[in-house]
C-alpha cells in the first residue's frame, strides 16, 4: 500500500511541478490526476496492483476529508447569514448556466445520433 500512495503523492508532486514550473492557470493536483490517468490507461494495472490498492483504501476514508470543510463552514455561519442572498445567486446563477449550456449540447447530439441511427 505504500509503494501506492508513493505513486500517488509522486503523480501529484510532478503535477505541482510542472503547474508552477511553467506558471500553468491549471492546479497541480488536476495536472498530476492527468498524469496519473495516462499512467493508469497506459499500464492498465490489476486490482490488487499497489495503486489501486491505496486509492481503495483513500475512498473508504473520504468522507473523514470533508470535516475540515464543515468544520470551517460552521465556523463562518454568521457571515454567511449575513451574506446568504449574495451566496444564493453565486450558487444557482452558475448552476443554471451550465444546465443550460449542457441541454444545448445534449439536445443537438442526441438529435445527431438519432439521426444516425434512423440512417442506418
Amino acid at each position: 500500500m505504500i509503494e501506492g500512495l508513493l505513486i500517488l503523492l509522486l503523480c501529484q508532486l510532478a503535477g505541482t511541478l510542472v503547474a508552477d514550473t511553467l506558471h500553468l492557470p491549471i492546479p497541480g493536483a488536476v495536472l498530476g490526476m492527468l498524469l496519473l490517468l495516462g499512467l493508469l490507461a497506459w499500464r492498465r494495472p490489476a486490482e490488487d496492483a499497489p495503486v489501486m490498492t491505496a486509492s481503495h483504501h483513500l475512498l473508504q476514508h473520504l468522507p473523514l476529508l470533508f470535516v475540515p470543510a464543515g468544520v470551517g463552514v460552521v465556523a463562518v455561519l454568521g457571515l454567511i447569514g449575513e451574506h446568504r442572498a449574495l451566496m444564493l445567486v453565486g450558487f444557482v446563477v452558475p448552476w443554471l448556466l451550465g444546465l443550460v449550456v449542457t441541454a444545448g449540447v445534449a439536445a443537438p447530439l442526441a438529435r445527431r445520433l438519432t439521426d444516425k441511427e434512423d440512417a442506418q
